[in-house]
């Protein structure tokens, strides 16, 4: 499995638009989450999208985000076709690898436990993000 690393500028026009499609599509469409996607983060300098292409489009993304201290991984996601494979753990271990640390993230509530096999942990009170629990989540040591 190849996993692809760009950022906005280096990416060629369908690719970003099949990326920013499949998150659209799990995200808002399959979770029925009417909310802002495209938060303008993906245009960002410092964002990295990462992702896996089996040959007809991305089938699993994610993208890390730049903090003032440390990185955050965001908008991890699998098409449904394409889920119980182990491509987003794979993504993630791959981004996890390239963050500074601390890297955190945002964490739909019921799938801590995975992101705890990853070495996250819990960083504060769950809360609701556009009608779906979640957790924030750290790991604040070196890598």
């Amino acid at each position: 499995m190849a996993i692809h690393t760009a950022t906005a500028t280096e990416v060629d026009v369908p690719t970003l638009y099949a990326l920013l499609r499949l998150r659209v599509d799990v995200f808002v469409v399959e979770q029925a989450s009417a909310y802002p996607e495209l938060d303008g983060r993906d245009l960002e300098a410092g964002t990295l999208h990462c992702w896996v292409d089996e040959g007809a489009g991305p089938v699993a993304c994610l993208r890390i985000l730049e903090k003032p201290v440390g990185q955050r991984i965001s908008r991890v996601v699998t098409a449904p076709r394409a889920r119980g494979r182990g491509l987003a753990g794979q993504l993630l271990r791959y981004a996890i690898d390239r963050c500074g640390r601390p890297v955190s993230l945002s964490a739909q509530a019921h799938l801590a436990g995975w992101y705890e096999g990853f070495g996250f942990e819990v960083a504060g009170p769950g809360y609701d993000e556009d009608g779906i629990p979640h957790l924030p989540m750290i790991i604040a040591g070196g890598p």
